[in-house]
């Protein structure tokens, strides 16, 4: 009876501190997201950052490959619409506007059981998160992407960019923070899978490719380094 008393005590002590943790974390960093204006400035601003990432020639670069977070690895042909996905002893060759004509191979050999769907399924998901940050600079002008432009407290210009169509979560939207010379430094992230609003997202230690695009091979959300590795890109 002594020994559960304790227990209890422990996990009272815990769940106590979990919550003021949880009320510490939203008083602390829950923002609301601004109010910005689309048109010509938020325009010149997404065009600013473009010229200044190179997008010339990200749209020149064929094959991009890089490894997500020491986890996953990836060989994006974007001509040709199919990215190899590489985790564990899985792997992955994704038709990404045609999943169902995707092939699995687990420890080297094609796979075609009852969890074949299941494994492309999660292979997409990965893609769509992980090439995310990876190139979500050069995606502001996607289809059905609205851009605003915002004033920060600091009196800066940051740009406020909403998804509306397209993945799982539409709606999703970052406010992009820049440099002098329009390069990405951070974003903060409104998304339904985050409860907290206007957490910072570092884009830091850009590298050029071999094709000319650039990428931010390092992002710090928080307590968390994603860490992208093996980058390389490949002109057509």
């Amino acid at each position: 009876m002594k020994k559960l008393k304790i227990l209890g005590s422990l996990f009272l002590g815990l769940a106590l501190t979990f919550i003021l943790l949880i009320l510490f974390l939203f008083v602390c960093y829950d923002k609301p997201m601004p109010e910005g204006e689309q048109g010509e400035a938020a325009e010149r601003l997404a065009y600013k950052m473009l010229d200044a990432l190179a997008y010339d020639k990200y749209k020149e670069t064929n094959l991009l490959s890089w490894t997500f977070r020491g986890k996953h690895t990836y060989a994006w042909s974007r001509k040709e619409g199919k990215c190899k996905v590489i985790w564990e002893n899985k792997r992955v060759h994704l038709v990404l506007n045609n999943k169902q004509d995707s092939t699995v191979f687990v420890d080297d050999i094609e796979y075609t059981g009852t969890k074949k769907k299941e494994l492309v399924d999660q292979a997409q998901a990965y893609f769509n998160n992980d090439s995310f940050w990876l190139v979500a600079p050069y995606k502001v002008f996607d289809l059905g992407v609205e851009r605003r432009y915002i004033k920060t407290e600091e009196g800066r210009a940051a740009l406020l960019v909403t998804y509306t169509k397209g993945g799982k979560t539409p709606g999703d939207s970052y406010l992009w923070h820049f440099d002098a010379q329009g390069v990405p430094t951070s974003f903060q992230l409104w998304v339904d899978l985050i409860p907290l609003g206007g957490l910072h997202a570092s884009w830091e230690d850009w590298k050029t490719t071999t094709s000319g695009a650039k990428i931010a091979a390092f992002h710090q959300l928080s307590f968390l380094g994603i860490e992208l590795t093996d980058i390389q890109g490949i002109s057509f």
